[in-house]
């Protein structure tokens, strides 16, 4: 059995950081890709970022160079620093991996979220 869980979220004021971290667990033969996502309220889950298993990463417009993606493949951890946060980065942020079991079946995981929230 594979789980992804996220920890880090919270509430922070307007232009203030928040570091996320996903930890991978259980039967892992090979992490991909590994990515967060958000969902604000009434919109749709969207990609924020992207690592790959050989470091490449990509970012959404609305977030490059102010946040920055990056794993430790040691840990089975994955992170997202968020610098410069503002209002409109509030959402429950989602880490996704495809991940080999030692079965080695393929499948795509969820976290369960960590709730962000900017705000003053």
């Amino acid at each position: 059995q594979v789980q992804l869980v996220e920890s880090g979220g919270g509430l922070v004021q307007p232009g203030g950081s928040l570091r996320l971290s996903c930890a991978a667990s259980g039967s892992i033969f090979t992490i991909y890709n590994m990515d967060w996502y958000r969902q604000a309220p009434g919109k749709q889950r969207e990609l924020v970022a992207r690592i790959t298993n050989s470091f490449s990463t990509t970012y959404a417009d609305s977030v490059k160079g102010r946040f920055t993606i990056s794993r430790d493949n040691t840990r089975n951890t994955m992170y997202l620093q968020m610098n410069s946060l503002k209002p409109e980065d509030t959402a429950i942020y989602y880490c996704h991996a495809q991940i080999t079991a030692i079965s080695r079946s393929t499948t795509s995981y969820w976290g369960q979220g960590t709730q962000v929230t900017v705000s003053s």
